[in-house]
């Protein structure tokens, strides 16, 4: 009985020291920024300008602007958790086809950018590019579109319950940070353990602008599910893009299907939508 109880307060506090590692190395769980540049947009054909941003604290904050068709739309572009935004090179060749404008920064500690990814941060990079385009290159906010794709979605989130962009699209993104941590570690009570949050799910209720979802039923990480959950949420006029392939490529493997669906969206910004309903 001694060696019964013995075993089960080692159990306890093993697992106890546990949960205190996940709550205190948890942005090493959250974030995994490279600082290395794989390559420019000069690589794959496209112009652009280095961006460079100081935040009022003192961090800069580095970027591309990719100038696009006269008088079209103005995307900002919030990337996901890993890498930097050279490692998004598909995506801005497809955003160039479609004829945007697109601003992509890289959140505090990722690529060229200094100081320590966080959420907080992260929000207030977002911030801060959405003053360049608006103060420093005059873009109407009724012509920028917000872009998040995975943790980059709950930026964007965040960044038009404050501000009104034109549209707001939400890529392979989740409801919180805490119900997918849920998925990945049931054995931890993650409800009370989660400081990370990205809160999709309390904040796109209160966004005041055209919403696409686009998800793929094949996400490996972020189950569809959760893009559905997040239609649901969504006011009107919104959409749902249903696309194929894995969560960090599905985009390039719904091809033409994916990028008639983001035209679609973009082109009824001006006017009407209808809640819709797209797969590929």
């Amino acid at each position: 009985m001694r060696n019964m109880l013995k075993l089960l307060l080692l159990g306890t506090a093993i697992y106890a020291m546990l949960c205190l590692a996940v709550f205190v190395f948890q942005p090493r769980l959250v974030y995994f920024p490279m600082k290395a540049m794989a390559a420019t947009p000069a690589a794959i054909g496209l112009s652009y300008e280095d961006v460079l941003l100081t935040s009022g604290i003192g961090t800069s904050l580095h970027g591309w602007y990719l100038p696009g068709r006269e008088n079209a739309h103005t995307l900002l572009f919030l990337h996901g958790n890993a890498g930097n935004i050279s490692h998004r090179l598909d995506s801005l060749r497809t955003f160039n086809q479609l004829g945007l404008n697109v601003l992509i920064i890289d959140y505090s500690g990722f690529g060229q950018s200094s100081g320590t990814p966080g959420e907080q941060q992260s929000y207030d990079d977002a911030l801060l590019a959405w003053q360049y385009l608006t103060e420093t290159r005059g873009v109407a906010p009724g012509r920028i579109v917000v872009f998040g794709r995975s943790l980059g979605g709950g930026v964007a989130t965040w960044l038009a319950t404050r501000k009104t962009p034109a549209g707001l699209i939400l890529e392979s993104s989740f409801t919180s940070v805490a119900d997918l941590a849920r998925k990945y570690y049931p054995m931890f009570p993650m409800r009370w353990l989660v400081r990370i949050r990205y809160d999709n799910a309390a904040r796109l209720p209160d966004v005041d602008c055209p919403v696409l979802i686009a998800h793929s039923r094949d996400d490996e990480l972020v189950p569809i599910s959760h893009g559905r959950e997040l239609f649901a949420l969504a006011r009107d006029p919104k959409s749902f893009l249903e696309m194929n392939g894995s969560h960090n490529a599905g985009f390039m493997q719904s091809g033409h299907a994916y990028r008639a669906g983001l035209a679609r969206f973009i082109a009824g910004l001006g006017g009407s939508q209808a809640s819709s309903i797209a797969k590929p």
